[in-house]
């Protein structure tokens, strides 16, 4: 729903408050295409300022896929903080 996409920057503004992450402008989103086998893809808008992965959790398409994204990026960004252990 052309809806639901047009509030990603309110939901996301909203999370980065309540969440309050240590480097706002870098926080990783990811957003999920769902249902892509409903209409084969036709009605898709892709955000150009996020990663987009399409899945369909019905016909089981790149839902370990997305796992595995958001776990390469949780990494990444753990290194590239300063870690101090007191």
């Amino acid at each position: 729903m052309m809806s639901t996409f047009d509030n990603l920057n309110n939901w996301r503004e909203e999370f980065l408050i309540q969440a309050s992450p240590s480097d706002l402008e870098n926080f990783p989103f990811v957003v999920l295409g769902n249902n892509i086998d409903v209409d084969g893809g036709n009605s898709r808008v892709v955000c150009p300022n996020m990663v987009c992965i399409e899945t369909s959790a019905e016909e089981g398409v790149n839902v370990e896929e997305v796992f595995q994204c958001i776990a390469k990026d949780a990494l990444k960004s753990g290194e590239e903080e300063d870690i101090t252990i007191k």
